[in-house]
């Protein structure tokens, strides 16, 4: 409830007017350094007052009244209370404090003699300042006059008026009208409290009868609630006592409206700009009348607030503007009645011109100007020292309007002068004090003073003067006699230096200088010019996934002389946090981390990069991403049989924009519990319309999408049931098979569950064939296949199959055309030609098969080939059965991977989906010559001091007839002594060569390769080391090496206690004496011997009967001469060693010619290969590739 007591409002306005009027003295304070140097007499100045009003409050112990001034001599205090001199320090019921002019007011009950307005005087031999009058305010505790209220007898319909009278007391003040159990009285059109406290019923009913209408008076600063005598009220209905109905019972007397606040046909309204406009108008009759507000001339202002169901009508804070006319109208239908408001905003005097303190010197004319504003305006009233001007006469004095002018000021004209300005509105003072006198130059700011500016910014070198008159001052630099001038220096009114745009020149040692009538005085400052604090790298605004990890780096450069003591600061959104407890901001110097971060570390995070002298920031932006939230709010509208509309409210996108919405349905019936994805709609999209199949129970929910990924779903819509209809749509995807002659296969993909839309789903199945008049076929199934029996073989049939379920029949199926069952091709394909490519290729052509003897799709052609034998070899042999498959229509490929110098025979077939047909007859073919492999075996045999023996044997595959062997061989001690490639040709007879005239203690490799007509084949490689010479002569040595890979180092060093020497003629003699004694001579004949037996009974073992593969052999048994023997000299055997012959002047294959490529294009065993229209491989082998055995059939033959 609004304060309704104007009184009180009245009292508030009046303490808070003269609170907000006073203003402290502008004192002209001389400095604290220039007293302790000079001790300079200073007029006394009001520091500290107490405010306009001083209210004493029950509850509180005591009320202090402040007075304190500053001012040399000390200032004495005087107070006076109601304008008459009042001494606090005679009052021994006061506390005080010597030299001090405060003063406590205890409350010891009686604080009733306290109560007045108080008024401060400080004053020294100088002068006199004032304070503001203070009232001491003794509120009374306020209560309602008991008295005895009768009865209010009203008839029913006719208007009622309680009043309140509330007691005065402090504001505010708060009405409450409420019954003895303190329940509300409510307010209505026709039921109202007013602003001075009454109730007033605009009509009264029946309902309004009861004893106990209470008057409640709050007053909250004194804490205190009364409450008036209750009060009854008694409604009458004269017409119900006459009359004899109901009707006549309740019939109320219609009349016009009147008011009943406020009273008379206008009022005048004063305001204080500032204030709020109340203006109220409450009017009675039957109906209620409505009441309607209007400013005469104007619109009413749009701060005008209209309250209490239209009865009041309130704007703030008011201005000159709110000023004129304002009507308000009471109307209901028999009539109407107004009233007239008067609104006239005055205001309290401000100053336009407040005098100020001055100092001037001896003989100067000072000019003091005091001037104020306000409605009414303000009457301005002077004092000196606290004196009516009248009371203190001076002859150099004058005072026009609202200026006083001194003429030829002299010291005795120092004083306090105060102005006062007052209107109906309140009072405002102010003192100025006026100082005359004469005082050289006096510096505040120390000497010496070090200043530090940053370059390329501006910098402020102080040099405070005190002096009267005022003194002139000037700035140099110390090794310069001029003044600085120059756009970017500016000495100020207060004697700073200001230089902007600081350069490195700068840098140095500055005099100020200053001087008046009274004398002069100077102080140095020194400047040093710092290089600027600098971020290098702004920081980066960051958009990172919730409970990730952010970072941020700071780096910056300061001037080299800062480099300890500068100081990086990070800050979010203002607050610091290099010294947060929060474990998740990591701050190590330039960098931030961030851990595991939250939505609530979103904001703007700040580097300040501080110096001793300036700094520099960088800022960036921590945007936190995540997936969306949880639509909510998902409704189903639109309800239709098969669509409904799915709206929902999207939920927070975590600052990534929604893309787009998963909307996700449930059915009860197929697969309970399973959610699948039904649509998907763009991100601004907040309903769809949603196409449903029939004879389901759906429900839905929604998810919504951002750049970060897929948000939790949405709570589960309500369920929504379709009814069941026909299906939409028939089974697709139909394949048509014919696996036996007679008969055709009918598959499809059966409709999925959801799709049946209702009960009962089956299929028809019809068929017909095409192109003959015969009617269709039709059955009924209820599975997803049919077989079609007694069908002719490989004709064309029309097929269609349509869904039905209880509801009815999907619509009209498409039509499938298919063949029934295929049976195997009746011919073979003819005119089989075979022409030589090469010896490893050959081209097959042939003519096509009829389509009608293929009974079926063509599904291809089939070659077939086997070896029949080689050319050396007289018998014949049917050997492994290769195949290649061609898929399409073709009458030619090649076929690859043959053997050159064979015979083969050769077949063509047809195929189809049911299979081969016959084939065609056997071409057979003869490939012509190649180069024959490399020999099955080379070793060197019998290693001497300057021979070699070799032993090799002939290729597994010839492939043609052998003309003869090239052997090669050559030195290789080591990388760079490598010898002249050296060859040999030998008859296809030899299996034998001995190399003589060779060096001793030697590594030779050695090359074998085997020769045909057409050239020489790949070379097999031997590598072994010539014996360490010795005494003895004629003495073969074995050199047993064991094999090595590539990989494996060569080894040239032969070890003596390695070899086996056996020698035909005998031992050889041991030198040093014993070589010449027999008994030595016996010996080493018996151990020649014994060597030489087990070394034949080795090869013996070797070389009998039996298969074995070299490779294999090779891995189990290092060397064939070396078992059971060590010598570090090794022999080598390479069934492919194509190693570069370093230092050869002669071609390997100088007189050979050059081999023909007998690789098949493709790899082939149980692959697939192809081959283009060209020829080229396309097809596919049937069989394994025929490869190389190194299997060979060991003779029992001697080494030489």
């Amino acid at each position: 409830m609004r304060l309704p007591w104007r009184l009180g409002v009245a009292l508030l306005l009046g303490v808070i007017l003269n609170a907000s009027c006073w203003q402290f003295t502008s004192a002209l304070d001389i400095p604290l350094e220039v007293l302790s140097h000079m001790n300079l007499e200073q007029l006394p100045s009001i520091t500290e007052q107490s405010p306009a009003s001083l209210i004493a409050f029950p509850f509180d112990e005591s009320f202090t009244v402040k007075c304190e001034a500053t001012g040399n001599p000390e200032p004495e205090f005087r107070w006076t209370k109601n304008g008459q001199d009042f001494d606090p320090y005679q009052d021994p019921r006061l506390i005080t404090e010597e030299d001090f002019g405060t003063f406590v007011i205890p409350n010891n009950g009686n604080l009733t003699e306290f109560q007045g307005i108080y008024q401060c005087y400080a004053s020294n031999k100088l002068g006199t300042a004032m304070s503001q009058e203070i009232e001491f305010i003794v509120p009374n505790v306020p209560k309602f006059p008991k008295e005895k209220i009768e009865p209010l007898q009203v008839e029913e319909g006719q208007p009622v008026i309680l009043e309140c009278n509330p007691p005065k007391g402090i504001p505010p003040l708060q009405i409450y009208w409420m019954t003895i159990s303190l329940q509300h009285i409510e307010q209505d059109e026709r039921v109202s409290v007013g602003l001075n406290g009454n109730l007033y019923f605009s009509n009264a009913v029946h309902t309004d009868s009861r004893r106990d209408y209470c008057c409640f008076a709050a007053f909250p600063r004194i804490r205190t609630i009364v409450q008036k005598t209750a009060m009854s009220v008694i409604v009458t209905n004269t017409k119900s006592m006459s009359g004899s109905g109901y009707g006549a019972a309740n019939a109320i007397l219609e009349r016009k409206p009147s008011l009943l606040s406020p009273p008379g046909d206008r009022t005048y309204t004063h305001l204080v700009k500032g204030e709020e406009l109340l203006l109220e108008c409450i009017g009675e009759g039957f109906p209620t009348p409505k009441i309607e507000w209007t400013k005469l001339g104007q619109k009413l202002p749009d701060r005008a607030v209209v309250e209490n169901h239209g009865k009041l009508l309130t704007i703030e804070d008011v201005n000159e503007e709110d000023e004129g006319r304002y009507m308000c109208k009471a109307k209901n239908p028999h009539g109407e009645a107004v009233h007239y408001f008067h609104v006239t905003v005055e205001e309290p005097p401000k100053w336009e011109t407040e005098p100020k303190s001055q100092l001037n010197m001896i003989g100067a004319d000072v000019v003091i100007k005091c001037s104020a504003s306000g409605n009414p305006a303000p009457t301005v009233t002077w004092r000196v020292n606290g004196r009516p001007l009248s009371e203190v006469p001076a002859s150099n004095r004058r005072v026009h309007d609202d200026t006083i002018f001194l003429h030829n000021a002299s010291p005795s004209d120092s004083a306090v002068y105060q102005c006062e300005a007052s209107n109906r509105h309140g009072t405002i003072l102010t003192n100025a004090n006026i100082m005359i006198m004469n005082l050289r130059p006096f510096i505040l700011t120390e000497d010496g003073v070090q200043y530090a500016a940053v370059e390329g910014r501006s910098v402020m070198m102080d040099c405070r003067v005190f002096s009267s008159p005022p003194s002139a001052i000037s700035w140099s630099k110390v090794d310069s006699a001029q003044a600085v001038e120059g756009s970017r220096f500016s000495v100020h009114e207060n004697g700073s230096l200001e230089i902007h745009s600081v350069m490195q020149e700068d840098d140095g040692e500055y005099s100020c200088f200053t001087q008046n009538s009274e004398g002069k005085s100077a102080i140095n400052a020194v400047l040093e010019v710092k290089s600027p604090t600098r971020i290098l790298n702004p920081l980066k605004d960051l958009r990172i996934l919730v409970g990730t990890t952010a970072s941020f780096s700071c780096e910056a450069e300061v001037d080299e002389s800062f480099t300890e003591e500068y100081e990086i600061v990070w800050e979010k959104d203002g607050v610091p946090l290099n010294d947060t407890e929060s474990v998740r901001y990591i701050v190590e110097d330039q960098f931030l981390q961030i851990v595991n971060v939250s939505f609530q570390d979103q904001g703007v995070y700040v580097c300040v990069v501080r110096s001793p002298v300036d700094q520099d920031s960088a800022a960036a932006r921590l945007t936190v991403l995540d997936v969306p939230d949880a639509p909510e709010g998902v409704v189903l509208t639109e309800h239709r049989e098969r669509t409904v509309k799915l709206k929902w409210i999207p939920g927070d996108d975590h600052n990534s924009t929604i893309t787009e919405f998963i909307i996700e349905y449930e059915e009860n019936q197929w697969q309970p519990g399973s959610w699948k994805e039904l649509q998907r709609v763009p991100g601004n999209h907040h309903s769809a319309l949603l196409k449903l199949h029939g004879h389901m129970d759906y429900s839905f929910r929604v998810s919504a999408v951002n750049e970060v990924g897929r948000g939790r779903p949405s709570e589960a819509s309500e369920r929504y049931r379709t009814p069941a209809s026909a299906p939409d749509k028939n089974p697709e995807n139909i394949k048509i098979e014919g696996h036996l002659p007679h008969e055709m296969d009918i598959n499809w993909e059966p409709l999925p569950p959801i799709e049946h839309n209702g009960p009962g789903l089956e299929y028809k199945v019809s068929y017909r064939r095409q192109g003959v008049e015969e009617a269709w076929q039709e059955h009924m199934v209820k599975r997803h296949s049919f077989v079609v029996k007694n069908t002719p073989t490989f004709v064309p049939y029309e097929v269609k199959i349509q869904a039905k379920n209880h509801a009815g029949w999907a619509p009209e199926p498409k039509t499938v055309v298919a063949y029934s069952g295929e049976d195997f091709p009746s011919a073979a394909p003819e005119d089989v030609e075979v022409e030589v490519v090469n010896n490893t290729m050959v081209k097959v052509s042939w003519s096509r098969v009829h389509k009608d003897k293929l009974h079926g799709h063509l599904g291809g052609y089939r070659v077939n080939w086997w070896r029949l034998r080689s050319l050396l070899d007289s018998r014949k042999s049917h050997g492994e059965k290769h195949t290649l498959m061609f898929t399409g229509d073709r009458t030619h490929t090649l076929v690859p991977g043959l053997r050159p110098f064979s015979e083969y025979s050769l077949i063509v077939m047809a195929f189809n989906g049911r299979g081969n047909g016959p084939g065609s007859h056997a071409v057979n073919f003869k490939t012509p010559e190649g180069v024959p492999d490399q020999p099955a075996l080379f070793r060197a045999t019998v290693i001497q001091k300057h021979a070699v023996t070799l032993t090799w044997s002939p290729p597994l595959e010839a492939n043609g007839v052998l003309t003869g062997y090239v052997l090669q061989y050559q030195l290789v001690n080591n990388s760079e002594d490598v010898g002249l490639l050296l060859s040999i040709n030998i008859s296809s007879t030899e299996r034998t060569q001995v190399l003589q005239d060779l060096e001793a203690d030697s590594i030779y490799r050695f090359y074998l390769r085997c020769c045909t007509r057409v050239g020489c084949g790949p070379a097999a490689s031997e590598e072994c080391t010539t014996v360490t010479e010795t005494p003895s002569t004629d003495v073969p040595t074995f050199n047993i090496r064991e094999p090595r890979t590539r990989s494996t180092p060569r080894t040239s060093t032969v070890s003596s206690k390695a070899k086996a020497t056996v020698s035909s003629i005998g031992l050889a003699s041991v030198y040093d004496g014993i070589s010449n004694q027999g008994w030595f001579i016996g010996l080493m004949c018996a151990v020649a011997l014994l060597t030489l037996v087990v070394l034949i009974a080795c090869f013996v073992n070797r070389n009998k009967g039996g298969k074995y593969s070299v490779k294999e052999k090779e891995d189990l048994h290092p060397d064939l001469e070396s078992q059971g023997i060590n010598d570090d000299t090794f022999c080598e055997y390479s069934d492919n060693d194509e190693k570069p012959l370093k230092g050869s002047h002669h071609s390997l294959t100088g007189d050979m010619k050059g081999e023909d490529s007998g690789d098949s294009i493709v790899d082939y065993g149980e692959e697939d290969g192809h081959f283009n229209e060209d020829g080229s491989f396309i097809g596919e082998y049937g069989g394994r590739k025929e490869r190389a055995s190194t299997e060979i059939k060991a003779t029992n033959q001697s080494s030489a």
